[in-house]
C-alpha cells in the first residue's frame, strides 16, 4: 500500500514537471517567433498594421482638409496663389504672426480663411528628427499640372513603415520614389529635396520658385503611378537618406 503511494505521487510530479516543460517550451518559441518577425523589420514599424493603416488615414484626410482650405481660398475668397499663408500660433514663426494679420481671409488656419485645423502629426510615425507639417512650394511633381512648381504640404522625416503604407495605398510599387540631388535650398535655389527647409517656407517673405530660379523635380522614373499628387519619396543624398511625406496643395 505504502509502495502504491509512494508510485502514485512520483507519477504526479512527473505529470508536473512535464507540464512545466511544455509551458517553458510555448514562452521560449512565442519569444522565438516575436524575434524573427522583428528581425529586419523597417524603422517605425513598432506599432501593428493595423494601427499603421489608421496613422495613414488620418493623414491623407488632413492633407484633403488642407488642399480643400487653400481652393476654398482660392475660389471662394478670390485671393492669388501668392497671397495664401500658414500662419498659427503652433507653427513655424517663419509662416507668420496670425493674430497681426489684418486680413485672415488668405489665412488657411483661419475661420475667415480656409478654416482648416492645425493638427500635430500623430505619434509614431516619424524619426527622433520627425517635425511638424511644412508648406513649400519648390517642387514640380511627375505630371501634376504645368512644369512649375506646386504648393505642397510636406510632413518631413517619417518613417519607412509609414512610407510604405502610403505609397501603398497610392498604387506605388517596388520601391519608395525618390528625390535625387543634394543642394540644400539657399536664395532662388529650392534645393533638390521636396523638404526644402527653413529657407523654402512658404511665408511672406518667399512662395513659388519660378524665376530667376527652377523648381526641384524627383526622379520620375522612381514612380510607377502618375500624377503624383501625393506620396512619400526619399531624398536619397540628403543626410541619412530620409523619407517625407508630401501631398499636392495646389497645382500649377
Amino acid at each position: 500500500m505504502a509502495h502504491h503511494q509512494q508510485t502514485k505521487h512520483e507519477r504526479q510530479g512527473e505529470r508536473g514537471n512535464l507540464l512545466f516543460m511544455i509551458l517553458l517550451a510555448v514562452v521560449l518559441i512565442g519569444a522565438l517567433t516575436a524575434a524573427i518577425q522583428s528581425t529586419g523589420r523597417p524603422e517605425g514599424a513598432n506599432i501593428d498594421r493595423e494601427t499603421l493603416v489608421i496613422r495613414a488615414s488620418e493623414v491623407q484626410r488632413y492633407a484633403s482638409e488642407l488642399e480643400r482650405a487653400v481652393l476654398f481660398i482660392l475660389q471662394q475668397n478670390g485671393k492669388s496663389e501668392v497671397d495664401i499663408r500658414f500662419s498659427h500660433p503652433d507653427a513655424h514663426t517663419d509662416y507668420g504672426d496670425l493674430s497681426a494679420d489684418a486680413d485672415p481671409s488668405d489665412q488657411v488656419f483661419h475661420r475667415t480663411g480656409g478654416a482648416a485645423k492645425y493638427r500635430a502629426p500623430p505619434a509614431d510615425i516619424q524619426t527622433p528628427t520627425g517635425g511638424n507639417w511644412e508648406f513649400y512650394a519648390g517642387t514640380h511633381l511627375p505630371e501634376v499640372g504645368s512644369t512649375k512648381a506646386d504648393l505642397v504640404a510636406v510632413l518631413p522625416n517619417v518613417t519607412l513603415a509609414f512610407c510604405e503604407k502610403i505609397n501603398d495605398l497610392n498604387q506605388q510599387s517596388g520601391d519608395q520614389p525618390e528625390d535625387t540631388g543634394a543642394a540644400a535650398a539657399a536664395g532662388n535655389d529650392p534645393g533638390d529635396c521636396v523638404d526644402a527647409g527653413a529657407l523654402g517656407r512658404f511665408d511672406a517673405g518667399r512662395q513659388f520658385y519660378d524665376t530667376p530660379s527652377t523648381p526641384n523635380t524627383v526622379d520620375e522614373s522612381t514612380f510607377t503611378t502618375m500624377p503624383g499628387t501625393q506620396g512619400c519619396v526619399q531624398c536619397v543624398n540628403i543626410g541619412g537618406a530620409p523619407y517625407h511625406f508630401y501631398h499636392v496643395l495646389y497645382a500649377r
